[in-house]
């Protein structure tokens, strides 16, 4: 009996595997994305030397490019933090819920702490102002900054979190999300990523998302009362 119950939860436990694979994970790679957005090449793509693409994530802001773009420059943990679960990414402090003008000017090779101490940092890697974000994390497994220039340590993880904007009629925005990564070892990295980063990354893209739409449409509805944010696509 002991052994059939056995067997019985390593079938179930299969299934939920299976399943997680063949149907959640490809939602969770591309959501809100479509077809065309996934295949399409992302702005970053020769940054990160051997980099595989990640996921694809996508939502529809109602409001223009230009109310959406000074969100999304002044990010960073030193600066207004990253719209997603403050908690987790934040050290608790609440990201900004307004424009900050000392935080309007970035240029490529700015860093941005992703760490509330600033031991480990974004850079710049591609700006476009009004349309391309590109961070670039390089880091050993220990979580230590590794110079972008320099030969990668013998355990290490360098990827890459692109922002793309695309005006949309109506004054609305098309926001598009992806990245490339490469890394050592690959078989480890695999593995962590399809367990805890690939889940983990779908749950603070999607708060970042929700919250990023959330200021941009009450700014946009601040500066002209008339305008009331319409449902997104």
């Amino acid at each position: 009996m002991i052994r059939r119950d056995r067997l019985t939860e390593a079938s179930v436990l299969a299934g939920l595997i299976a399943a997680y694979h063949l149907v959640a994970r490809p939602l969770l790679l591309r959501w809100g994305a479509t077809d065309d957005e996934v295949r399409e090449v992302f702005p970053g793509e020769d940054v990160v030397p051997g980099g595989v693409r990640g996921a694809t994530m996508a939502t529809t802001i109602c409001a223009p490019p230009a109310a959406v773009w000074p969100w999304l420059v002044q990010m960073g943990c030193d600066r207004a933090g990253w719209y997603s679960v403050d908690r987790f990414d934040n050290g608790g402090r609440p990201s900004a819920d307004r424009i900050h003008p000392e935080w309007q000017q970035l240029a490529l090779g700015d860093r941005l702490a992703s760490t509330p101490s600033g031991r480990a940092w974004f850079e710049v890697a591609a700006l476009e102002t009004g349309s391309v974000l590109v961070l670039r994390a390089s880091l050993d497994l220990r979580g230590r900054p590794f110079g972008p220039g320099s030969p990668p340590p013998r355990h290490y993880i360098d990827s890459t979190w692109g922002f793309k904007l695309r005006e949309l009629p109506g004054d609305r925005t098309r926001l598009v999300v992806s990245g490339y990564s490469a890394g050592r070892p690959k078989v480890l990295l695999r593995v962590v990523d399809r367990v805890f980063w690939e889940p983990a990354h779908w749950i603070m893209q999607r708060s970042q998302f929700a919250n990023l739409k959330r200021r941009a449409e009450a700014g946009r509805t601040a500066q002209d009362p008339s305008r009331t944010p319409v449902p997104s696509a």
